[in-house]
Formats: structure tokens, sequence, C-alpha cells
């Protein structure tokens, strides 16, 4: 049995700054399940929102951010989070972090603006600022004596005392498969902190990297863990449309800074939608890109910034401009292809301001987490805001908690099952879980679709079930088992909203109600 003091699931940024606050106080372990710098952070290209100008205030970041959440956001969350966003920026900034700057601005950093932002608060490292962030961090990290870094390490489930038979439920570590020799570790810890990111690999078309398959969402709730608001799923509205741009997103950045959203023809098609056009929310954007897109039968539409210079554009948005290049697109003299993709989970485990679950000893940040910052959409480039801010809080909060006795574990049992004969059935389940969520739990949804799919699930989750208990789990099988979990949970979700409101848009209740209430689930004992 490994040991430790703190155990955290997952690499990205709330992961990694949890564990730097941390490791001075105490022994870590880190499990990713993949590499040190894959997961959804490292591919973040927008920035991090935060009032830094003089020009911009606290009130009206707060206020972008519950209008953006359409009545759903906790205003206490919302306040907490953008009161304590300049600190974290500061550390981020101490920690080194290359922030792209401009001498002829109040802060010397250059500040960018994007969709439901009043101002330009946007702080970046050029159009990479996720990468930015991540290499810094992850240097620190690696380089920290009292830091154990477990790569390729997929968590199975966590332990806790409603499985051990306690009458308390706390969680005292989590079980963990090493990929490469497939062996499974018993890892202990005082504290545990789920810090996996979203689910967007539920769906057929996202820009999130493969990671992505709701782990820590799915492990919380057979944990006891409540889960809200997982009918709000962000669509993106503009990934790169091409068959060699596997998820590639174009930054809402892009349109901040003058890009235009055109149909095939050239016309200009957002301002019929929104009186904000290409600067609405990405609900609306995404919504009106999908109306139009199924109204006139096309594939996608375009993202035209060729009025830009190539000097601008090579200075703002590298990247993008050199990713595009690849592929044959010149971002200078040509619109880019653009389709809507999944990309955010607004919803997530129920923490509070501390990031404590309702399991002791439990922590949850980051995209896996509902904090109530979001509401019904979430307001671009807060969520990295977010993995700072609640990674600075649980790490306070377990400081200033004694710590709890670590008890002897029971190993992983593999007594009762063997090698799978046809593991086929894990790749179809996959493919077939995909196409349906998008096609009937995507951007526009009806109640038939949503019970279809419903329908699907529940036969995939008898198939996932019984494979899971007479085989030797893999990572392929552990990540089905937590999406087909997740999906289940956002179709859960939407079915019980019965109006249109943010991301969720049903056409057999187009209305919004007149009472903002979040949709919280509550496993069952």
């Amino acid at each position: 049995m490994l040991q430790f003091d703190i155990l955290i699931i997952g690499s990205g940024l709330a992961g990694l700054s949890l564990a730097l606050k941390l490791a001075d106080k105490r022994k870590i372990a880190i499990i990713t399940k993949k590499s040190l710098l894959e997961g959804a952070s490292v591919w973040a290209q927008g920035g991090i929102a935060a009032v830094l100008s003089q020009e911009d205030s606290l009130a009206e970041h707060i206020q972008d951010t519950l209008t953006a959440g359409a009545g759903l956001c906790d205003p206490a969350t919302a306040r907490y989070v953008i009161e304590h966003a300049k600190p974290a920026i500061d550390w981020l900034i101490g920690q080194g972090v290359p922030f792209t700057r401009d001498a002829n601005t109040d802060t010397g950093y250059h500040l960018t603006r994007e969709g439901g932002h009043s101002h330009r608060r946007i702080i970046h490292a050029a159009d990479a600022t996720g990468h930015a962030v991540q290499e810094t961090l992850a240097s620190k990290v690696l380089a920290h004596p009292n830091i154990t870094l477990l790569e390729h390490y997929i968590a199975i489930d966590l332990i806790t005392g409603n499985k051990l038979g306690h009458t308390h439920n706390h969680c005292y570590g989590a079980y963990a498969l090493n990929s490469l020799s497939d062996e499974v570790s018993t890892i202990a810890a005082h504290d545990t902190i789920l810090a996996t990111g979203g689910a967007g690999k539920v769906y057929l078309y996202t820009t999130n990297p493969d990671t992505a398959t709701g782990d820590g969402i799915a492990m919380g709730w057979r944990a006891g863990c409540r889960v809200a608001n997982m009918e709000f799923i962000q669509f993106h509205p503009t990934c790169l449309y091409h068959p060699h741009a596997k998820s590639f997103l174009i930054s809402e950045a892009v349109r901040g800074e003058g890009g235009i959203l055109k149909l095939p023809d050239g016309t200009r098609f957002m301002p019929a939608h929104d009186e904000r056009a290409e600067l609405a929310p990405r609900d609306i954007v995404a919504r009106a890109i999908d109306f139009e897109m199924k109204k006139r039968g096309l594939d996608c539409v375009y993202l035209d910034i060729s009025h830009k210079s190539v000097e601008f554009l090579q200075a703002h948005f590298p990247t993008i401009y050199a990713r595009c290049l690849s592929l044959g697109i010149d971002i200078a003299r040509q619109p880019i292809p653009v389709v809507p993709a999944a990309h955010y989970t607004c919803g997530g485990i129920v923490t509070d301001l501390h990031g404590r679950t309702d399991v002791a000893n439990l922590y949850a940040v980051g995209e896996t987490a509902h904090t109530g910052l979001h509401g019904a959409n979430r307001l671009a480039s807060n969520s990295l805001l977010e993995c700072m801010v609640f990674a600075e809080a649980a790490a306070r909060d377990i400081l200033a908690t004694p710590q709890s006795q670590l008890i002897p574990l029971p190993q992983w049992d593999e007594s009762r099952v063997t090698d799978a004969d046809e593991e086929i059935i894990i790749s179809h389940n996959w493919a077939e879980l995909r196409q349906f969520m998008w096609d009937y739990v995507g951007i526009v949804r009806t109640t038939k679709r949503l019970q279809r799919a419903q329908h699907r699930i529940r036969l995939l989750h008898e198939e996932i079930n019984e494979y899971y208990a007479n085989f030797h789990v893999t990572a392929d099988l552990l990540e089905l088992r937590n999406l087909v979990l997740t999906a289940d949970l956002i179709v859960q979700s939407a079915l019980s909203r019965h109006e249109s409101r943010g991301l969720h848009y049903s056409k057999d209740y187009p209305d919004m109600l007149p009472l903002a209430v979040s949709t919280v689930l509550t496993p069952s004992a």
C-alpha cells in the first residue's frame, strides 16, 4: 500500500497549483493517466479573466459572470472567485509564467476581450496560455522533493467508509491502475482531491483531449457525492473544421479581436441572432451557428479575421496561425472553417467554497467540481481562474484541518476475474455512446431525443457493468465505465429541466421559467 498525506487525481492547473501550495508541508502524490502535460489545461488558448486594469471593476466582472450564467450562478461564489482573481494572477507571475506584456497599458500586460465580457480583462501568453502556465508549474512540481508523480496511473475508484462498511463516509484514498504494467495499486491518503477535468469525450465532436472522460465526476458520484447542473454542457462555437485537425480550438479571442462569422457566401449572420453579434456569450453563438448549419444544410461556417495584418495575426495568434497554415489555410487571406464542439462541463460534483465535497476528506477542484460560479453557462476564461482560486481555498482548508488517521486498506481483489476474450465491445460501445450523445443530447434537445439516449445508456450500462464484474480492468474499460455514468447524469439532469436556460435549450420547453433553480442529483444509498 502506497501512503501519502495528499492524493491528487489529475495533473491540470487545479491539481498542480494545489500540489505546489501544499508541498512544503505535506507529502503529495499526483496521479495522471497519461503524461504530466496531457490534459485540457495545457490546451487552453485564450487566457485567464481577472480585474487588473484601472478601467475595469470587480462589480462589472461579477455582473458579466452572472449575466452569462443566466440566473443560476451563486452570487457569493462569483464574488469570492473574482475578488481572489488578482492574487491568483500575481501568484502565477511569481512562479514565472510569461504572460504577454504591453508597455502601453496601466497593467504592463496585454489584456484581450472575449465574448460576454464588458472590458478587456483576459491576461494571456499569446494564444497558448495554458501551455505556458502548465510548463511553468510542471517544472516546479518535478523539482519538489515532497511531490511524487505517478504517470500512466488511472484511478479506478475511491476507497470510502461506505464501501468498507463504516458508519461514517470518509475518503481514505483510491485504487489506481498502472496502465503500463496492468498492476493495481492501493493508495492511502489523509486527503484526496479530484481534479480530473471534464467530460467532453462523451460527445462525438469535442475540443477536449482524450483524457476528458468524466472520471472524477463518476468516481465522486459512486462515492456518495451529489452532482449538480450536469445538463449544462458548453459547446465552443468555433472548433476548426478539417479532417486532419482533431479537437483544435479557434480561441474566443479571435472574435474578441474582430473576427467575423460568415456563411459560405460571405454573409455575416450573428447580428440577426443577438445585438452583441460575435461577442455574445458562447451558448448564443453556438446555437446561432447550429441554427444556420441546419437551416442551410452546411458542414461548417466561417470565421474571418483576414482584414487584420499578417503581423497582427502572428503576434496575437501564433499557434492558430501556424496550425491553420500547416493545413493549407492562410488566415490572413481566407476565412477559417469552424463548427461548434463540446467544450466545457459546467456542472459537476457539488462543493463548498473550500472545495469540500459531501464525503469527508474528499475535495474536488477545477472542471470536475460544481462550485456555483458558472451557472447555466460559463463566461469565457473564468475556467482557469476557478482552478486557481479553489486550489488556494482547498489548500488553506487542508492545512487548517487536523490530519485523519490512516487505516489499513484492503488490496484490490482480482481473484474472481479473468482476461477478456474480446475487447471489441469496448470500442463499439464507446463509438455508439459518443454518436447518440451528439445526436440526441447536443446543442438543441427534445424530450423524445433525451429519452432515446436514456434507453441506450441503460443498455450500455448493463453491458459494461457485466464486463467490469467479470474481466480484468483496462484503461479503456475504466474510461468507458465513467463516460456512460456521466452521460446518464447529463441526460437525467436534462430531462428534469422543463425550460430553456443558458446552455440547455429544449424545443419542447423553449421558454425560461421565472425562477432559476439548480438541478441537484443525489446518489441512492
